[in-house]
C-alpha cells in the first residue's frame, strides 16, 4: 500500500485501487496529485472522495471508511 498525509490524516492506497488506476490510464502522479491537492468531497456518513479535473476527465479517489485519522482508498477511476 502506498502512503499519503493530508491535514493531519494518514491515507492509504490499496495496492490493487493503484494497479486498477494504472490499467484505466491514471498515472502514480495523478493519484497523489488528486490525494495531495484535490478537492475532498463528504459523501456518506463518513467517508470522502479526492476529485481533481484533468483535460481528460476527472480522476477520483474512493476511500472505504475514516477511522481516527486514517482514510483507506480504495477505488481510482476517472469522473465525468
Amino acid at each position: 500500500m502506498t502512503h499519503y498525509t493530508r491535514n493531519g490524516n494518514e491515507i492509504w492506497v490499496r495496492t490493487h485501487a493503484l494497479k486498477r488506476a494504472v490499467e484505466r490510464g491514471i498515472t502514480p502522479s495523478m493519484i497523489e496529485a488528486t490525494i495531495l491537492g484535490g478537492r475532498i468531497q463528504k459523501f456518506g456518513k463518513n467517508r470522502v472522495k479526492f476529485i481533481k479535473q484533468y483535460k481528460r476527465g476527472k480522476v477520483i479517489c474512493v476511500d472505504e471508511c475514516i477511522r481516527q485519522n486514517t482514510i483507506l482508498i480504495v477505488t481510482i477511476e476517472w469522473g465525468k
